[in-house]
């Protein structure tokens, strides 16, 4: 079956309401219930909750407080480079933007541009440059960290689509990442100038959030704001949002010397803080 005839099925299905419904469970206290929810969830994909700050799963209030533990620390040491990963996942795509098209899987690509939310004059500065789109399954801890120091200058809620984004939905729906909803989170440091990480939304993710402004509403309304007159720093590995289920981040920089780790290939498995260029 190809890909694209096995996403059709999403096409039809009634994702934001189907979104919607999960989010409102997933926020919601209903004692024995969530316990075994959460345990059942644990078993299947095979979550490690060794390494959970609260390992107990009866601690857990709602299966939203479980789906964005934190960890225990040290639980992901930082690696000494420019660069490190900011979530734990797997690689969707790493390498070069040709010009401004970022490459999404085989045949499929997508206009910086368009990632960014139409901004043409954002995207002009990663021309040429370097992307990393990464994936978090189900069972990954998720909550995503500073790659980089940074200084916050903007974001951009862009409604859109909530397609999956799984590998098979990435090969079979053209222009995915740029399709779907997003938060695009802007930043610079003296090292790499302006930076971007894009949280992308999908089926069943009940909301994105970042630490300086909380839960991002949905009003299928494009937002933005701006950060020029407040002084919002993050330090490489400090938290920076979270995903209420899985999903994808997508990060840009500007062209410049810095090189992916060679063991980073489409597919392979990352974690937190590990080396991701240098």
């Amino acid at each position: 079956m190809s890909d694209r005839f096995a996403v059709l099925p999403q096409y039809l299905m009634p994702k934001l309401a189907m979104t919607r419904l999960a989010g409102h469970y997933a926020s919601k206290p209903m004692g024995s219930f969530t316990t075994s929810t959460i345990r059942r969830f644990v078993a299947r994909y095979g979550v490690n909750m060794a390494e959970a700050a609260q390992p107990d799963i009866t601690a857990y209030a709602t299966f939203n407080d479980f789906f964005t533990r934190a960890l225990k620390p040290g639980a992901r040491p930082i690696a000494d480079a420019p660069l490190i990963c900011p979530v734990d996942g797997a690689i969707s795509q790493v390498g070069r933007i040709t010009g401004d098209q970022v490459f999404q899987a085989k045949g499929q690509a997508f206009s910086t541009t368009a990632l960014v939310g139409g901004d043409a004059q954002l995207a002009a500065q990663f021309q040429d440059g370097l992307f990393a789109n990464l994936y978090l399954s189900p069972k990954d801890y998720h909550r995503i960290h500073m790659p980089a120091a940074g200084r916050l200058v903007r974001m951009m809620h862009v409604p859109g689509a909530l397609f999956s984004v799984n590998p098979t939905t990435a090969r079979g729906v053209p222009g995915l990442f740029a399709r779907n909803e997003r938060v695009v989170c802007v930043f610079e440091n003296d090292t790499l100038g302006t930076w971007v990480l894009v949280l992308v939304g999908a089926t069943i993710v009940g909301s994105m959030a970042t630490v300086w402004h909380g839960r991002i509403t949905r009003d299928g309304d494009v937002h933005e704001w701006r950060y020029d007159g407040q002084d919002i720093r993050l330090e490489q590995g400090d938290e920076m949002g979270r995903f209420l289920l899985g999903s994808t981040v997508v990060m840009l920089f500007r062209p410049s010397a810095l090189s992916f780790n060679p063991a980073w290939q489409p597919g392979g498995t990352i974690r937190m803080g590990e080396l991701m260029a240098a």
